[in-house]
């Protein structure tokens, strides 16, 4: 299993549970180079921390080829790694942001799942396996006045999620998505409120945010047997948003 954004927050509970559950894992990494190799050191000799920015081709290809190289077949690719911002209207939003965002959020899983596809499926000589996309509650919900460009980068991932299962599915590849709620996790702390996790996640019929294992737990099932016959699904883990 390739964990992309592995190294903390949902992308490290997905790595750990999968260490658990058997799978060979590489945890990749932009920039924390430090909590990656830790947390590979912690899942033991059957995991490799691997840094690679998703939204760079080159650094795409090389991440797959490590893959290939150190850890053998590839079953599962989960498309984690996702960057927010500060929060902010559509007004006052630089293209520079914006393009970063798409970059990353978009562009990253299309070359990940591409990579993955050539390996997967049986046109290409390969035995299958489950490609799980990692999109946002925000995505249904817009998110205004917060970050409708985040939004807008998962609702792509969903689209995204729905016709790469179709395009695939006759090749022994399932495709499909996670939508999670206002979960615990660093990535809030971008958005400049330290108390929106719980003051969001508060409002939720569950009356509480998530935990990364909790989202972890759907993205493992997505990827099993135990979800044979699902493909092209988006699975919520909001705590009913």
């Amino acid at each position: 299993m390739l964990v992309t954004g592995g190294g903390r927050g949902i992308g490290a509970a997905t790595a750990r549970l999968a260490a658990k559950r058997g799978y060979r894992v590489c945890v990749n990494y932009r920039a924390d180079e430090r909590a990656a190799h830790q947390l590979a050191e912690q899942l033991g000799h059957n995991a490799i921390a691997v840094q690679g920015d998703v939204a760079i081709e080159a650094d795409v290809v090389r991440l797959f080829k490590t893959v290939d190289d150190k850890l053998g077949h590839l079953d599962v690719l989960v498309n984690n790694a996702g960057i927010v911002d500060r929060s902010s209207r559509v007004e006052n939003l630089s293209a520079e942001r914006i393009q970063r965002m798409l970059a990353v959020n978009v562009t990253g899983s299309f070359l990940c799942a591409r990579e993955a596809v050539k390996r997967m499926s049986t046109k290409h000589g390969g035995n299958g396996g489950a490609i799980v996309n990692v999109s946002s509650a925000a995505a249904k919900l817009g998110s205004p006045g917060d970050y409708v460009d985040y939004a807008a980068s998962k609702a792509a991932i969903e689209t995204f999620t729905v016709g790469l299962a179709k395009e695939v599915g006759g090749e022994g590849i399932r495709v499909n998505c996670v939508r999670p709620g206002v979960i615990r996790t660093d990535i809030h702390l971008v958005s400049g409120d330290p108390s929106r996790v719980e003051r969001i996640g508060g409002a939720a019929p569950l009356g509480r945010p998530g935990e990364p294992e909790e989202v972890a737990r759907a993205i493992l099932f997505l990827a099993s047997d135990e979800a044979s016959y699902t493909t092209g699904s988006v699975l919520d883990v909001t705590g009913g948003r």
